[in-house]
């Protein structure tokens, strides 16, 4: 199957595990309720004389005990489900990853054989010789490719938040950007601290985007194995980063209160981008949409952020003081490009 294909199902994969989780995490609220007043009728008879009373209390403890047995069978099958779509998830990223590394091998065939082509041509015309001269000044200036790795972490024990529109908004600014196709979009949902060096070290991102939750104390909130928060402090973040990849220019931290990370991170990393405040889901979404827009229209880090938080203010979504851009010593994110433009001067001299 087509790449396009195989994403797809890996977005839907990803929103059927996202409904399970939130259905398991109702049903054992719902399970937690039901012992807390099956305790509460106990309680009741202990302390009655009163027979008609104890008769009442008796019914409602069978009638909630009855309940319990059916919520915890559901919980069962719901966490039945969760494991099989989970693996069922894992094997569909697999194939997504294996479709679009063929998919680039075919391009760069592809590429590799015009070229070729190209070359054959102007060994054997001279006349051929400024055609070829554009071709190689085009390819020149075409700009270099850029990975973005949106890692993803929503824990059953937290809020939820619509970390799918996030996606879904940042995607389809990147596709109506000048430069889509130099920009890569890659993510990981569910995102354990095990799964960091893996994901890194698979797609070998120019920018790093966690989005999910921050606590009050400026720590990233990753998932355990069961799907609870799991805190991860700034310098275990920074450390992780700063040994797995010299690709990495950009950490996006889309959580609240993350602008401890930030600040922490900028000693390894170019640019870091953190949130002072907590922040909505609709600034967070928005924010992030506008800053990638602008990164692939080829504008500078500077630039990008400016235009992000002047979106805001012209969607009239509060927040827009919120996020804050963090420089490692000596960088200026004014002169800071991950797409690059091609270089009209020098076209139209040639041309």
């Amino acid at each position: 199957m087509s790449y396009e294909s195989e994403n797809r199902t890996v977005l839907r994969l990803s929103d059927e595990l996202s409904k399970l989780k939130n259905a398991l995490a109702k049903e054992q609220s719902k399970i937690a309720n039901l012992e807390k007043k099956k305790a509460s009728a106990e309680s009741a008879i202990k302390k009655s004389k009163n027979m008609s009373t104890i008769n009442s209390k008796l019914r409602e403890i069978e009638r909630l005990s009855k309940d319990i047995v059916f919520s915890t069978k559901t919980v069962s099958d719901i966490q039945t489900k969760i494991g099989k779509k989970d693996r069922d998830l894992v094997s569909a990223q697999k194939r997504c990853e294996k479709a679009k590394r063929r998919e680039d091998e075919k391009k760069l065939k592809e590429s590799e054989k015009r070229f070729k082509e190209v070359n054959q041509t102007l060994l054997a015309q001279d006349s051929r010789q400024k055609d070829f001269q554009r071709e190689l000044l085009l390819l020149k200036e075409i700009p270099a490719e850029i990975r973005i790795l949106f890692l993803a972490s929503n824990p059953i024990d937290v809020d939820r938040i619509r970390l799918d529109e996030e996606v879904r908004a940042i995607q389809e600014k990147i596709r109506l950007s000048d430069h889509r196709d130099t920009v890569k979009f890659e993510s990981r949902w569910a995102v354990r601290p095990s799964d960091l060096f893996q994901a890194i070290n698979e797609t070998n991102p120019t920018i790093i985007h966690f989005s999910g939750h921050g606590s009050f104390d400026g720590k990233l909130v990753l998932q355990n194995p069961d799907g609870t928060a799991k805190l991860i402090t700034p310098d275990a973040i920074s450390q992780a980063i700063a040994t797995v990849s010299d690709n990495v220019k950009l950490v996006f931290f889309n959580a609240c209160y993350s602008e401890v990370q930030a600040k922490n991170i900028v000693k390894y990393i170019d640019v870091a981008i953190g949130m002072s405040d907590s922040i909505r889901d609709d600034t967070a979404c928005v924010f992030a949409a506008q800053f990638y827009s602008s990164i692939g229209f080829g504008l500078s880090v500077e630039q990008a952020f400016n235009q992000a938080k002047a979106e805001l203010m012209l969607e009239g979504v509060p927040g827009d003081d919120i996020p804050q851009l963090y420089l490692k010593d000596g960088v200026n994110a004014s002169d800071m490009f991950l797409v690059k433009k091609p270089n009209k001067a020098v076209m139209k001299e040639i041309f």
